[in-house]
């Protein structure tokens, strides 16, 4: 009794020292995340509360206000959250960006959508005022890698390194940030629909894409955040660096990526893959929606199209198709669908305006996961080991279900084609083929088998670079090169010069000797 004693005392004094020592120990975060998707945050809020629960102080400039108050918790919330997909994007449906050209994608919806909800964020009266009149000593910048460049202002104003989260994976840009040079003859663009076993034509068709959005960004969309900068940051004792320079000091990028789930490729260690950091072990659902799967005889099919998709502003056409389908299998069907007075509904499916899908997914009689190829909605299908048809419908969605599709564990659709018997037909497969389990079974313990977990790897990185003031050793030498000479071009160049010299050289030693030899014919004639 007495050595229980102790131990529980000795385990109390640990507990109280440890608390002590991430009191003492804590640093100031600054988070910047101005970008209004409810998803990019599942990611951001799970390293946020990870680093609270470690005893750092964090300060969060976000769209999505804590439930419940922290002592080391200061959020400066955006509101109202700006709704980019009424202003932003320049489509009559989101499911026109099915067939959307990538010179549109990027001019018409990815580079509005940055720029404006960035701006946005600035007209707000209680972030200005922070911007301006905030003197908290801060040891570090934490910023979403998301379209909202010019805010890297703030690492210059605390004079604080950078760690920035790629919420979107890795982005064909982010390499040369780090001192890296892309290697397109098998690392597809991030908006094509090609695996990295590409043909000659495809290899052809990526370099062509990858070197048009390279030119896109640095001639029309980096001027636009620089000019941004430059307007809300005018406050500042100048001159202000460059955007595009303090790009170029980000110590470490934590890429929402992991393999098998991202083509193989070389990477400096700055960019880190911490995909599915957010996963967590799955909670009891609520009772309603426990019992409907628990009864479900002949398992369940779980549906969803993600937080921007909304499976209520689906064509009539496809949305009568998916319910005459639904009604014909024999399996329940649980639905995120945001409309929940839909009519015609069938007896087997459940709608929901929202669903915890992680927890869903994580149940033993979810039998199909309808996915439309988001990022984080693979990364939880494949975790949980439950099989897809993928619906993909624009960005890195159709690259993620190529993956799938290649990995043997989802069979892909495209929207425009879709039909009663491809949906059903697709179905039925990933139901009745027990490949297409064994295969993501397979994938999932790739996945989640790692040296460390997803979650503390991402912390570790940012520790370090606070604990270390940045992170030059990190830093590739390649980022203090011209762009001739960091892809060798000069070296070229020099050689070519130098071959072409000898070439003429040789060439008029072979005249001359030719030369020679004519005259000496000559006399001797």
């Amino acid at each position: 009794m007495t050595q229980r004693l102790s131990m529980r005392c000795v385990l109390l004094i640990a507990v109280i020292a440890a608390m002590l020592q991430s009191g003492t120990n804590g640093a100031r975060i600054l988070s910047v995340n101005v970008f209004p998707g409810r998803s990019h945050w599942q990611m951001i809020s799970a390293i946020l509360e990870e680093l609270l629960a470690r005893g750092h102080e964090v300060t969060v400039i976000t769209n999505y206000a804590r439930k419940t108050p922290h002592p080391n918790y200061t959020e400066i919330v955006i509101s109202p959250i700006y709704d980019f997909w009424g202003k932003s994007v320049k489509v009559d449906s989101l499911y026109d960006l099915t067939e959307i050209s990538i010179h549109s994608m990027l001019m018409n919806f990815l580079y509005p959508l940055g720029l404006e909800t960035a701006e946005y964020a600035f007209t707000r009266d209680n972030v200005m005022h922070f911007l301006r009149h905030d003197n908290t000593k801060f040891d570090l910048l934490l910023a979403e890698q998301f379209y909202q460049e010019s805010y890297l202002m703030l690492a210059h104003k605390y004079k604080v390194p950078i760690v920035s989260i790629g919420t979107f994976g890795f982005g064909h840009y982010m390499g040369p940030l780090m001192g890296q040079m892309n290697v397109w003859s098998h690392v597809p663009h991030e908006f094509l629909p090609f695996t990295d076993r590409m043909s000659f034509t495809q290899r052809a068709y990526n370099s062509l894409v990858s070197f048009y959005e390279s030119i896109l960004r640095h001639w029309y969309y980096m001027p636009r955040q620089e000019a941004m900068a430059a307007k809300y940051f005018s406050f500042l004792p100048g001159p202000l660096p460059l955007v595009a320079d303090l790009e170029r000091q980000v110590s470490v990028i934590l890429l929402n990526s992991y393999t098998p789930l991202t083509t193989t490729r070389a990477r400096v260690p700055g960019l880190v893959p911490v995909g599915g950091l957010h996963i967590k072990e799955p909670k009891r659902l609520p009772a309603d929606l426990q019992t409907f799967i628990d009864e479900a005889e002949h398992g369940v099919i779980y549906f969803s199209l993600g937080t921007n998709l909304r499976s209520a502003d689906l064509p009539p056409e496809k949305l009568a198709i998916i319910l005459r389908v639904f009604g014909s299998m024999k399996q329940r069907v649980v639905w995120k669908f945001e409309d929940e007075r839909i009519e015609n509904l069938p007896a087997n499916v459940l709608v929901r305006s929202w669903l915890p899908q992680s927890d869903i997914l994580g149940h033993r009689n979810v039998k199909v996961f309808i996915t439309h190829g988001g990022l984080l909605g693979t990364q939880e299908g494949v975790h949980r080991a439950v099989p897809m048809v993928g619906i993909p419908i624009y960005c890195d969605q159709h690259l993620n279900m190529n993956k799938a599709t290649l990995g043997g564990y989802a069979v892909k659709l495209y929207f425009p084609n879709i039909t009663d018997t491809s949906l059903r037909g697709a179905l039925e497969e990933v139901l009745y083929n027990p490949s297409y389990k064994e295969n993501v079974q397979r994938v999932s313990q790739i996945f989640r088998d790692r040296p460390v977990p997803a979650l503390q790897e991402a912390i570790y990185w940012i520790e370090y670079v606070e604990r270390y003031k940045g992170a030059p050793q990190l830093r590739s030498a390649g980022l203090d090169l011209p762009w001739v000479s960091f892809a060798l071009l000069d070296v070229v160049g020099v050689i070519v010069i130098g071959l072409a010299l000898i070439l003429l050289a040789l060439r008029k030693l072979l005249l001359a000797f030719v030369g020679d030899k004519k005259r000496v014919k000559r006399k001797g004639e």
